[in-house]
């Protein structure tokens, strides 16, 4: 039988809950139990994919084509398993999926409401991924926080969930802020009772709190929330600030959060193993503590928020613990950036990383940057709209296309060495709709991509529209540019690159590869990207950069 836990949030958003919903997934998979994770998110949009990375961050996406919130990248790298479409739900998937029904007649007859037809499609939505997954436990967190008018249909249906599953089957753990008064130089306790008396007046008594601090929440505070949220006290726990994301399971760990969790299940607590998990925070501090600093520059578009590039900044983290350096990122605004400063900007650079993204602006930027890391031989790795700007700016500088661009930004251009994919044509609707999830990708041996992967066939993840237009293969062949990865079917291009002859390291994928990073295993174009930004730094040869403790 399926167990279910349940994680809400209160008194502020960016609390925190997905890291501590991601900890405990990571806790009880070290258990030996089978973990799935979940995400519902009130907000009224089918599914992230048409927002702003301004306004909620990354579109983190699975393996097969579903855009999620960025909640399901920390699921992955923490439990490692590949999450899948029914790991994200919103409203607007909600309404969308039961007017379809109503205008099909499916509710002839009856009034469609809020109960009991929009939480029965929400619970169903909890009990589908238990039947997919066959999951020991199934872990979802629910976004925003308490109190907020779009997230009641949620809490409504949580709340019907419990009682129609056994006593013992359902968790509830509620996160909340305890804040610090500088003025009264203690943490204050009552914007989490308030909070939780709101929980239990949607019927909801949460089993478990965890209390975010920037400030030591002691015991004698615990067992006061405790008891004035009806908890008892041993199931009160502090998570603070700490170091790094990665440091949260073994600190929650320590205070037996895990083990109290099995007990209010009804699990069989077996045998903690965080060997692999405690070597890798024992390295990345290590790491982060070394004075000499490998830099790393990322050149987008998003770069007053960091979140937006979440997973490329978490991939190129893992992989420079994997070789025990500190790596230093650096978020460049490619709007910016013009042939009068990109000395002083990227001058110091060991590596430079064009991410993916949409829209014109900073593409010159992007365009400079990558010339850059070409004709001074700076490790580049192209992610995405990267590929796409280094296609644009060999073809410009090195095979004579004067012009050269993407349909996407200059329509007209004389050398549309980008342009939109023959199957994208006739589509109008902007959600859901580009290529997106894992595609094949067949790489040449004797390339740096093979070299990286080790393999013939490869799958990695894709989000966008547009492509390396076959018109011009050819030629920038002849110019010298390396296709190292194509479809199977060879019509799309999948990795380009330079010989070593010519760079040290340079290449580009279409596809996403920070995706399928994880903190003990790298993603192997970003290992390597890593490995070739470290030896620059170094002044030694990459094959001299070795793993850590190899």
């Amino acid at each position: 039988m399926t167990k279910h836990v349940f994680v809400t949030g209160g008194v502020v958003s960016s609390l925190g809950k997905g890291i501590t919903a991601a900890s405990l997934g990571r806790l009880l998979k070290s258990r030996g139990y089978k973990v799935m994770m979940q995400k519902a998110d009130p907000y009224l949009n089918v599914d992230p994919g048409t927002m702003s990375p301004f306004q909620h961050g990354e579109v983190f996406v699975t393996e097969d084509g579903k855009e999620t919130d960025l909640d399901l990248g920390h699921y992955e790298r923490f439990v490692d398993e590949n999450l899948n479409r029914i790991s994200n739900f919103t409203t607007g998937l909600i309404y969308q999926s039961l007017i379809n029904r109503e205008r099909q007649g499916d509710f002839l007859g009856g009034t469609v409401q809020v109960v009991p037809h929009v939480t029965n499609a929400i619970k169903d939505r909890y009990f589908r991924i238990e039947d997919h997954t066959d999951a020991d436990v199934v872990i979802t967190e629910l976004g925003g926080t308490i109190g907020d008018i779009e997230g009641q249909p949620f809490i409504e249906a949580m709340r019907q969930f419990r009682t129609e599953k056994a006593r013992g089957d359902v968790c509830f753990i509620h996160v909340s802020l305890v804040p610090y008064l500088p003025s009264a130089h203690e943490v204050k306790t009552k914007p989490t009772q308030h909070s939780v008396k709101e929980l239990q007046s949607m019927g909801i008594q949460p089993d478990i709190i965890v209390c975010r601090s920037d400030h030591e929440v002691d015991e004698s505070i615990r067992a006061k929330i405790g008891m004035f949220c009806t908890v008892p006290a041993d199931c009160v726990f502090e998570n603070v600030d700490l170091p790094s994301i990665y440091d949260v399971p073994r600190y929650l760990a320590d205070q037996g959060f895990d083990l109290k969790v099995c007990e209010v299940l009804g699990l069989d607590p077996k045998e903690l193993d965080l060997s692999e998990w405690d070597a890798f925070t024992d390295a990345m501090h290590r790491a982060n503590a070394l004075d000499d600093v490998t830099k790393i520059c990322v050149v987008g578009k998003y770069t007053q928020l960091p979140d937006a590039y979440l997973s490329v900044i978490e991939a190129l983290h893992h992989s420079g613990v994997h070789y025990g350096r500190h790596v230093e990122i650096r978020l460049v605004d490619g709007e910016n950036l013009t042939e009068d400063d990109v000395e002083e900007v990227l001058g110091d650079a060991d590596g430079i990383l064009v991410p993916g993204g949409f829209g014109v602006r900073g593409l010159e930027g992007k365009i400079l940057a990558a010339r850059r890391a070409r004709e001074r031989k700076i490790p580049f790795l192209g992610i995405c709209l990267g590929l796409q700007v280094a296609v644009c700016e060999y073809a410009r500088h090195a095979a004579g296309m004067e012009g050269a661009s993407s349909t996407e930004f200059v329509p007209d251009c004389p050398y549309p060495v980008i342009d939109l994919m023959p199957d994208q044509e006739d589509i109008t609707d902007k959600g859901g709709t580009m290529r997106l999830g894992a595609w094949p990708c067949k790489v040449a041996e004797g390339t740096l991509a093979w070299e990286a992967y080790g393999k013939d066939l490869v799958y990695e993840r894709h989000r966008h529209r547009y492509e390396v237009n076959n018109a011009f293969r050819e030629r920038l062949s002849r110019a010298g540019l390396v296709f190292s990865g194509v479809s199977p079917d060879e019509r799309l291009v999948e990795m380009i690159e330079l010989p070593e002859s010519e760079h040290p390291w340079f290449v580009a994928s279409q596809f996403h590869p920070e995706f399928k990073s994880r903190p003990t295993k790298p993603q192997p174009l970003f290992r390597e990207f890593v490995r070739a930004s470290i030896a620059r730094h170094e002044g030694v040869d990459r094959h001299e950069v070795g793993a850590a403790g190899a």
